[in-house]
């Protein structure tokens, strides 16, 4: 842990800001309309196994019209945007709106959250749902990118699993809170900081 804890603290003042400024907008999407909170579930699903910077290029050029597009014509925009895996990201996306408004199925327990959006929203798995909910506003969620899991095993925090099942998931995230309870952070702030260390960027 002194390890780890040695590298947040090194992080600049100037980026901590940025993080600090990340997290309050996190906690600020409550107010938010009902089509960004849509938009930002068809982030996270085209996130997923993909490039976060073209999906959140692809979010924010389509806006509320993520709402109405049609399937194919969206699919041959993620194309036109070299983002992977454009026609079951487009499908997914279309069969999401069926759930629309998003936040109106949700209720303050963030694990019955991320249960509810695995189980009923396609594309979207713990990782994503996670991400989902804590650019919404909650905070006790690990997000099990490979970046967590490699930054986590090189401190010799976990071993790198071969693969992420939702038993391996929850027990790897188990020891994500404890060490950002152990460094007085939110889990999301943990994950802000270590995205930080391992690609140089404060992203949403």
């Amino acid at each position: 842990m002194n390890s780890i804890t040695k590298r947040t603290d090194s992080i600049p003042k100037n980026t901590k800001q940025l993080i600090n400024k990340r997290l309050s907008e996190f906690k600020s999407f409550k107010n938010k309309s009902d089509e960004e909170w849509f938009q930002e579930l068809c982030f996270c699903i085209l996130t997923a196994n993909s490039k976060q910077k073209t999906a959140e290029i692809i979010e924010k050029s389509l806006n509320s019209k993520l709402l109405t597009i049609p399937q194919e014509e969206l699919a041959q925009f993620i194309r036109n945007n070299k983002h992977r895996f454009h026609n079951n990201k487009a499908k997914y996306i279309v069969e999401a709106r069926q759930h629309y408004p998003i936040r109106e199925k949700l209720s303050d327990n963030e694990l019955n959250n991320r249960e509810w959006l695995v189980k009923n929203i396609k594309g979207i798995g713990m990782k994503e749902a996670s991400h989902f909910l804590r650019n919404t506003g909650s905070t006790s969620l690990a997000i099990l990118d490979r970046h967590i899991i490699n930054i986590m095993a090189e401190h010799d925090l976990i071993e790198k699993p071969k693969s992420l099942t939702p038993k391996i998931y929850l027990e790897i995230e188990r020891t994500f809170n404890n060490l950002a309870q152990k460094m007085n952070m939110s889990s999301a702030e943990l994950d802000l900081n270590l995205w930080y260390i391992k690609t140089g960027e404060v992203a949403k």
